[in-house]
């Protein structure tokens, strides 16, 4: 109270003491007890005890509340750094154990602040994140309505671990979307062109599988769902096979227009019509790719030409078999093989008329036989040329033998020099028979076994043939030898006579005209020679060949002659020594 009672000027004019004293001034002039005066002092000091006690419980109060709010932020900061995974903070430290309440509240309020900033901004990363992952995630599962909703960010973790696991997944999300993509768009190309190919609506084919392939809808995104991708899998399967089943049909339609235009000489101009049709007739399905190229109208059109051919082909059917026989008929011949073609001819003229045969077969047949007779045929072409040989070797023999026997080869008339070079070739010719007729005998013994059967030219065994010939060329040299025996014997006995009643005068030849070795009707050089060896047959039984491989049954075949004449060996020794005449 005594301090009360003194004057404070920083309070002002009115305080505890000023008014005390006024107070005792009008107890005194009122005239209050001592005991009066107590109480009422009692009164006051209790009143000012009382303010005093709620002042200070209304500051203990304050600084619980401070103590709570401090111990709030230090939770909340807590919780913030554990969110955020951030194990320390800048500041924090100093203020936990030093400073007033208030200067610690102060001291963390940035803090928070800091935190809290840094808290939206990774709730707004980690939603921006969520939200692209759970959106790939419906256009993979094809939910577009979960792309939609809001992602739930929990808060209780948003370190930056957290968030790079998201930003990873989001990033592996990305990467499958990016290959779904691009599966989705070779899917759309193949189909693409696949439709082409076969002449199929492509935006129709793709909108039934997903209306966002379809680019003309106006959808930006595309669906690269499972079911997406599964069901542009299975068009694109589907369109294949129906591509593979429609370029196997058009093939055997093309091939059957190929057979039908060649049984029936079909002219190029109607040919080049269906070369759309037959340009892929051995193509793979992978190298058609012409738009168009397997439309099911160029299919129809092929399908009708097809059947329009095969009506044409049944009315034709006796011209085509007799064309095929008459082929199978040279074949034959040219391989000099004997067959009945009247026989045939009437057995296919039965098949036809009685119609237990289909055309289709018949001529497969036929086909067939042509196909053996070609096999047959080369199978016999080694042997074949060797005969040729030999017996344009025979005929030149026989040629050099006439020409021997003319006496007046050497006469210088026209021509002359071309029959003495065509001697000397045929010489050479003459004298690499022997070894023909041996590789000849020994091919066609190597061929008869291969086959069982025995080498026959037309009709003929050829060993009997190779046989005969030697065995003339044999009974040949004899009679060569015979004579060169005798023309010696004679000469011997003249120039003995000579040498007795010395020697007469040779007899003037007799005018006339010289003979002139000219091209042989049989075997000259211009002249076509005969291909036929005869076997010692009656002339009117001879068969004969030309060089074409046909048979000539009607123009007899004369003999080739074997036996030498004489003056063959004076002959050939002038014919080397003396000089050759000179042509007029």
């Amino acid at each position: 109270m005594a301090v009360t009672d003194a004057q404070n000027p920083l309070l002002g004019e009115t305080t505890c003491g000023t008014l005390l004293q006024k107070l005792q001034e009008i107890w005194d002039e009122v005239g209050e007890s001592d005991e009066d005066r107590d109480k009422m002092l009692l009164q006051i000091e209790q009143e000012c005890l009382d303010v005093y006690k709620r002042k200070v419980e209304q500051a203990a109060k304050s600084r619980a509340q401070l103590l709570q709010t401090l111990s709030d932020a230090k939770i909340e900061l807590s919780s913030l750094l554990s969110a955020l995974g951030e194990r320390t903070f800048i500041g924090i430290d100093t203020v936990k154990t030093s400073g007033t309440i208030k200067e610690q509240l102060a001291a963390i309020a940035p803090a928070l602040e800091q935190l809290w900033k840094q808290k939206e901004e990774r709730i707004e990363e980690f939603s921006d994140v969520q939200s692209q992952i759970q959106k790939i995630c419906g256009e993979i599962a094809g939910n577009l309505s979960l792309s939609e909703q809001a992602p739930a960010v929990d808060e209780a973790d948003l370190s930056l671990k957290k968030l790079d696991e998201y930003q990873a997944q989001l990033q592996e999300l990305q990467k499958e979307k990016s290959e779904r993509l691009h599966k989705v768009l070779e899917f759309v190309s193949t189909v693409h062109d696949l439709c082409a190919v076969l002449g199929m609506d492509f935006f129709r084919t793709v909108t039934e599988v997903h209306p966002s392939l379809n680019d003309s809808s106006g959808v930006k995104s595309k669906s690269i769902s499972d079911d997406t991708l599964s069901r542009l899998a299975k068009t694109v399967l589907a369109l294949k096979e129906d591509k593979k089943q429609r370029l196997h049909k058009l093939q055997d339609l093309a091939t059957q227009l190929i057979d039908l235009w060649n049984l029936m000489d079909t002219p190029d101009e109607e040919r080049k019509l269906f070369d759309h049709v037959t340009s892929n007739i051995s193509a793979s399905v992978d190298e058609v790719t012409v738009p168009g190229a397997l439309a099911l109208d160029l299919i129809e059109q092929a399908e009708v030409e097809v059947e329009r051919l095969d009506q044409l082909k049944g009315s034709r059917m006796k011209e085509i078999a007799f064309k095929r026989q008459a082929e199978l008929e040279e074949i034959f011949a040219r391989a000099h093989i004997e067959i009945d073609p009247e026989g045939a001819r009437e057995k296919i003229m039965e098949q036809i008329d009685s119609g237990n045969v289909e055309p289709a077969e018949l001529l497969a047949d036929m086909d067939n036989l042509i196909a053996k007779a070609k096999e047959e045929s080369l199978s016999r072409k080694d042997i074949l040329d060797k005969v040729e040989k030999w017996m344009s070797a025979c005929e030149e023999e026989s040629w050099l033998e006439d020409y021997n026997r003319d006496e007046n080869r050497y006469n210088a008339s026209r021509g002359a020099h071309l029959n003495l070079k065509r001697a000397e070739k045929a010489r050479i010719l003459v004298n690499k028979i022997p070894a023909l007729v041996d590789t000849l005998v020994a091919k066609t013994r190597a061929w008869e076994e291969d086959r069982g059967i025995s080498f026959t030219y037309d009709g003929v065994p050829l060993l009997a043939m190779l046989d005969e010939y030697a065995m003339l060329r044999q009974e040949r040299e004899e009679e060569k030898r015979r004579m060169r025996e005798s023309k010696k014997f004679h000469e011997q006995q003249n120039t003995e006579q000579e040498a007795i009643f010395g020697s007469r005068p040779s007899p003037a030849r007799p005018a006339g005209t010289k003979k002139v070795i000219g091209p042989r009707a049989n075997g000259g050089a211009n002249g076509t020679p005969n291909r036929r060896l005869s076997l010692n047959t009656p002339q009117n039984g001879t068969r004969s060949t030309t060089k074409e491989g046909k048979r000539d049954n009607t123009r007899p075949v004369a003999p080739i002659n074997y036996v030498a004449i004489s003056k063959e060996d004076a002959a050939s020794h002038i014919s080397c020594t003396e000089p050759v005449p000179a042509s007029p």
